[in-house]
């Protein structure tokens, strides 16, 4: 039973490492079969661990895209949530090592490919460790941080990574495979927020510059799945 299961896990991610190419949008939402199931476990799991390998979660997103045909020209942009205000924590300045008096900036950004929303940011950062030039593009622009600070050379730190979603529901190796008897499978229900990450951004001399929260989307799944043997 348990080497069934794992030849069935290794086929589909096989079949999901070989086959992901998709179109710019997914002409069909993702069957509710067990196969689909485990090949969106197996894509979400790879996105998630290059994620926190990175230095740049945008430039990973970029790469996904473009890995994926998620749109004609694969370049992730912000759209930035002008108004939006949260004061951070007690913690959150001592994992940015400031005082109470320092200045914080707040910054709520959308990341999309195209029109696929691929997460949601919130970043606090320091200021008056980055340049004015850096600065103006913050407040002015609707460019990433990651890509505002990296002449920098950021690395990040990452103290919190939570699964939202798991397509696979617990103790899926204690369950049979069923199929669909012939019959046209219903769309998978994917929620909007599938994993979070939070993280510290650092410069290349190790001072703390941002401290960020991000929720990854369904829009990461936005296009045809992975091919199946007929």
């Amino acid at each position: 039973m348990a080497q069934r299961l794992l030849s069935r896990w290794v086929t589909a991610v096989l079949l999901a490492a070989s086959c992901i190419a998709g179109t710019a949008h997914a002409d069909q939402p993702w069957p509710d079969t067990y196969v689909r199931r485990v090949q969106a476990q197996a894509l979400l799991q790879t996105l998630n661990a290059n994620i926190l390998a990175s230095t740049s979660a945008t430039l990973t997103l970029e790469k996904w895209c473009a890995d994926h045909g998620m749109a004609d020209q694969p370049k992730v942009v912000a759209r930035l949530q002008r108004g939006a205000d949260l004061p951070a924590s007690q913690e959150q300045r001592a994992r940015l090592a400031v005082s109470p008096e320092t200045p914080l900036k707040y910054r709520r950004v959308q990341l999309y490919c195209g029109e696929h929303l691929l997460s949601e940011a919130d970043n606090w950062y320091v200021p008056g460790r980055l340049t004015a030039a850096m600065n103006q593009l913050l407040e002015q622009t609707d460019t990433p941080f990651g890509k505002v600070v990296l002449p920098l050379a950021p690395y990040r730190r990452t103290f919190a990574a939570t699964t939202l979603w798991s397509p696979l529901p617990d103790r899926w190796e204690n369950l049979p495979a069923t199929g669909t008897n012939g019959a046209t499978p219903a769309a998978m229900a994917i929620p909007a927020a599938l994993f979070e990450h939070r993280a510290v951004l650092y410069t290349r001399g190790h001072e703390p510059i941002a401290e960020v929260r991000e929720t990854y989307q369904r829009g990461l799944l936005d296009f045809s799945p992975p091919a199946t043997p007929q």
